[in-house]
């Protein structure tokens, strides 16, 4: 059976290995890896330390 929609065109990034990029975490200092390029001037938190400065979900 043909595939309805196919993966195709510049949103399929599923083939595509995450790009990590080294940070130095805002709050304890400590170094980590995130999946996004750091803006300077901008905060990056470790992983341990996110869940304190993300906005709660309702």
């Amino acid at each position: 059976m043909e595939e309805r929609y196919p993966r195709r065109g510049p949103r399929s990034f599923q083939d595509r290995p995450r790009e990590f990029h080294k940070a130095v975490c805002g709050d304890c200092g400590k170094a980590c890896e995130v999946p996004f390029k750091p803006t300077e001037g901008r905060p990056v938190y470790c992983l341990d330390c996110l869940p304190k400065h993300r906005k709660p979900r309702f």
